[in-house]
């Protein structure tokens, strides 16, 4: 079995610090109700994709990146105090769409309705 790469357990990292700092130091109201969900960091550490989710349609998640954008000099500076590394990455964040295609597929599953058959017409035989 393949040991973890640095990177991998740096985006934890990553990942662990702004979840717990999200909602306590950052006040920017656009981001009340995000979550991060996610840290993918490149091989050479230089760039962070970070996932985040939240709910409330396609206005909320703009205002949220807005917010994310806003507060980026304050995340680096609060990460920087954290890790301990040679650089600070570049951040850039996205919504993660993972929560809503899932919503999506448990929706259409439902509206199938097998078990009981109301949705399910039968096959005429001859």
């Amino acid at each position: 079995m393949k040991p973890f790469s640095r990177a991998d357990r740096v985006g934890e990292l990553i990942q662990q610090v702004l979840a717990e700092n999200l909602n306590k130091s950052i006040k920017d109201p656009r981001l009340a109700m995000a979550t991060i969900t996610g840290v993918k960091m490149s091989k050479d550490l230089k760039v962070a994709r970070i996932y985040f989710a939240i709910s409330g349609g396609k206005e909320k998640i703009d205002s949220a990146l807005l917010g994310f954008r806003s507060a980026m000099g304050y995340i680096k500076r609060l990460l920087a105090g954290e890790m301990d590394l040679r650089y600070m990455p570049e951040l850039k964040f996205f919504y993660d769409e993972s929560f809503d295609y899932g919503a999506r597929i448990e929706s259409l599953l439902k509206s199938l309705n097998t078990e009981d058959g109301k949705n399910h017409t039968p096959v005429e035989t001859e």
